[in-house]
């Protein structure tokens, strides 16, 4: 499991984590946005710090809005000081949205191929690449349209890694799940399960170790609970499928804590129980009985999200 938290709410949910060793168990790694890695402090608790690596996203000209994510100059270097510094893997974030339009074969390309270059890039320098497509929720398309562009969006994908010669083996896959649109009805956790490992089965090489979902905008409890859903599927997964939420992790902690020192005990508490049950979720075991914290219900998402 892959959590990711930006340097000033990591700050403060570490706090909670370092007085708290049986968080340990939950995880395996921590993404650090930007700011002091605490290396050493993971590493003690057996967990392997890595670094998000683009700059963000720029608008791609010739399209009605879209973007291509940038960072690609001086990566190389950039990602063996990561490595000398204790990074073992990286992140890299390409963004496309669903429109009448869109994504148009021009972003899909330009998003894929930046995407591949990142990953033999730090390959070449001891890091794992996470590779993000993420395809915003934006919008009142159905759980059908979004299938049908992720498939397309992946299959441009693993066609980029593949030409740039990365080690499929050697990466890992944050994309999002397949669901209806923001403005469109929601359909049952059992429904977006089986049109998200659909669209996995159709694009992702057996080759790759893992899948871990980025939560996009959905609550806490929602993604959660898709999750589960997906593992408990009697159907072909040869990739380990499980969780690389940020928002999705920390909304109720952050709630719980509000800043003040006398809620660190409520805060772990509510940690604690997203993280034993996003565990159990990619087990498919979850049974919905988390206690919820303030907020777990949420929905998180926020149009056209950037970090």
């Amino acid at each position: 499991m892959l959590i990711c938290f930006s340097f000033s709410n990591f700050r403060c949910v570490f706090c909670f984590c370092s007085l708290f060793p049986v968080f340990y168990k939950y995880f395996i790694s921590i993404v650090l946005h930007a700011g002091k890695p605490f290396v050493d402090v993971l590493k003690e608790g057996g967990v392997l710090p890595g670094i998000k690596v683009d700059k963000g996203t720029v608008e791609l000209a010739g399209t009605n809005g879209e973007t291509t994510t940038q960072g690609l100059d001086g990566l190389g270097q950039r990602c063996a000081k990561y490595y000398e510094a204790g990074a073992r893997f990286a992140k890299w974030r390409a963004v496309l949205n669903i429109g009448a339009n869109e994504p148009s074969e021009l972003a899909i390309h330009e998003n894929a191929y930046g995407l591949a270059r990142y990953a033999v890039i730090c390959q070449e320098n001891g890091l794992v690449p996470i590779v993000e497509p993420e395809i915003l929720v934006d919008g009142s398309h159905d759980i059908e349209k979004c299938a049908a562009v992720t498939e397309r969006v992946l299959a441009a994908c693993y066609k980029a890694l593949n030409d740039h010669h990365a080690i499929l083996e050697g990466t890992l896959l944050k994309p999002n799940m397949v669901t209806p649109g923001s403005d469109a009805p929601k359909v049952a956790h059992e429904v977006i399960a089986e049109y998200t490992v659909r669209a996995l089965q159709r694009t992702v090489p057996p080759a790759v170790p893992a899948i871990v979902f980025l939560s996009g905008g959905q609550s806490e409890e929602e993604a959660t609970l898709n999750l589960n859903a997906m593992n408990k599927l009697n159907t072909k997964k040869p990739w380990s499928l499980s969780f690389s939420f940020g928002r999705a992790l920390q909304q109720s902690t952050l709630k719980a804590w509000a800043g003040k020192p006398e809620n660190v005990g409520k805060a772990r508490a509510a940690l604690l129980a997203r993280c034993k049950a996003n565990s159990e979720a990619t087990l498919g075991t979850y049974k919905g009985d988390a206690t919820l914290g303030e907020g777990a219900s949420e929905s998180l998402h926020v149009k056209d999200y950037k970090y």
